[in-house]
């Protein structure tokens, strides 16, 4: 599929756009499975980066196939096409919109980033898989990000008093709380682990002692399994003493100023301090048997499409730099350092020579202060737009583009923005103040009414965002 989108003569944003299109076809969720999947009569082989894996499908009595996220459907296309009617119960929770056209395999829409009562029906649906899978059942899941919001079984507990349970509402307000209070995914992860039947690897103690190969497409920096979908079969190190941190941390058990989130539900503050109390049983953790016939595999990455960036982008003839896959803090902050390192290229062509692209990935965090409409990368593409009206002069030949891999930046229709100085030059003319938009968050409503949002539509996969460069020698007017 082609994402470019239709540029102005004489403008880098088609390269830019060019490039990030060869980033997310690196990592083309079909694609990957078709690469690294294979059956051969009746062996299943999985080729992981460091070894080859396989499985005799004769060994088994039944196939379970289950996935959650964002690119767990076009997996699922893959594999189907792989294991054909050899799958013999299915369920994976997918985004609508982020659909596939599958034969096999039971797809059931739920919510994201916010858990609706689709979120509530598939995890229920996948817990209950895994509940009667037996040692002559393998189970295949497909994991990829947005999983965290697309499962959701509620955590429940019984006391002298009862059982005890969490709502759907309940994990709706925390999550509404978590993505507005500028905590990093660790950190939402922690928290949504410890409310949750089957995170942070109580899926795999439901599954035991079935077969699990966890097959995962990476959105968290780093690629730590364990906060992909919260850690469905991997080991948890978080606990429940570090959830009760973040609420401190982040002022959750309180009311907090308007724009800066809400408060937890009293329900869940409960449950998270008994669990630091150690009144309530932890998330499995490193050596528990519950892992003992669970195989997790990473087979894709922001960094590959990083890689697949950099090789377009020398390609179009540009010298490259890829700087990180890692890149996390607050988007506005992220700005600011990516604007020190054009600067550097622009004046002394320092690590890499003009013309030039740099390149880089991971997953920022915006503290939200307004009531405005946004996400993460076009925010950071704003605050990129208020370093460039800061010292225009040292910013012509920089243009940036900060997009999602996903296609939705946020919850907007976006995938991320532009900035450059022609287009601060457009805002400025259209009587637009940044400063005043960066204050509300509402950096879609300031790129739409430019015409410089970058549209790509749901893509099918996830591997974070990716931010892009390009640093040329100033054009000379006459």
């Amino acid at each position: 599929m082609d994402y470019t989108v239709r540029m102005q003569k004489k403008s880098p944003r088609g390269d830019l756009s060019a490039i990030f299109t060869a980033a997310l076809r690196r990592v083309d969720p079909y694609a990957m499975i078709k690469e690294r999947v294979a059956l051969d009569g009746s062996l299943l082989s999985v080729r992981a980066d460091k070894e080859n894996l396989e499985w005799d499908l004769g060994r088994y009595n039944r196939i379970f196939l289950i996935g959650a996220g964002k690119a767990s459907a076009k997996m699922a296309l893959g594999l189907e096409e792989i294991l054909n009617d050899r799958i013999s119960e299915s369920v994976i929770a997918v985004k609508p919109g982020h659909t596939e056209n599958l034969k096999h395999i039971n797809m059931i829409p739920a919510g994201h980033p916010v858990p609706d009562a689709g979120s509530v029906e598939a995890g229920k649906a996948v817990a209950d898989l895994c509940r009667r899978a037996d040692e002559k059942t393998l189970i295949i899941s497909l994991i990829s990000g947005g999983g965290s919001a697309l499962l959701s079984v509620p955590y429940a507990w019984k006391d002298g008093e009862g059982l005890h349970s969490l709502t759907l509402e309940d994990k709706q307000e925390t999550t509404r709380a978590l993505l507005s209070c500028g905590a990093d995914i660790r950190e939402i992860n922690c928290i949504r682990k410890h409310l949750s039947l089957i995170k942070g690897g109580r899926l795999a103690a439901l599954a035991a002692p079935a077969v699990t190969v966890n097959l995962i497409l990476s959105d968290v920096p780093g690629d730590r399994l364990d906060a992909v979908a919260s850690g469905l079969f991997v080991p948890d190190d978080s606990t429940y003493g570090e959830a009760a941190g973040v609420i401190e941390k982040y002022g959750l058990d309180r009311l907090r100023p308007a724009g800066g989130g809400g408060r937890l539900p009293d329900a869940v503050i409960k449950a998270i301090r008994l669990g630091a109390e150690g009144k309530l049983g932890e998330t499995p953790k490193r050596g528990d048997h519950a892992f003992d016939s669970v195989k997790n595999i990473l087979i894709g990455s922001n960094y590959g499409a990083l890689l697949a960036a950099e090789e377009k982008a020398r390609g179009l003839g540009y010298g490259t730099l890829v700087l990180s896959s890692e890149i996390t803090g607050e988007a506005r902050e992220a700005a600011k350092f990516y604007m020190g390192i054009a600067r550097g290229v622009l004046k002394h062509d320092l690590a890499v020579k003009k013309p030039a692209c740099v390149v880089a990935g991971g997953e920022t965090t915006v503290t939200l202060r307004g009531g405005g409409k946004g996400g993460r990368n076009q925010e950071m593409a704003l605050a990129f737009l208020a370093e460039i009206e800061a010292d225009p002069a040292s910013s012509e030949g920089i243009s940036f583009l900060a997009a999602s891999t996903d296609g939705n930046d946020g919850p907007t229709d976006a995938a991320g923005a532009f900035a450059d100085t022609e287009i601060l030059a457009s805002g400025r003319a259209a009587g637009l103040s940044v400063p005043a938009y960066l204050a509300e968050n509402d950096s879609y409503h300031y790129f739409d009414r430019l015409g410089y949002l970058f549209k790509t539509g749901a893509t099918n996969t996830n591997v974070c965002d990716v931010q892009i460069m390009i640093i040329r020698e100033p054009e000379t007017s006459g």
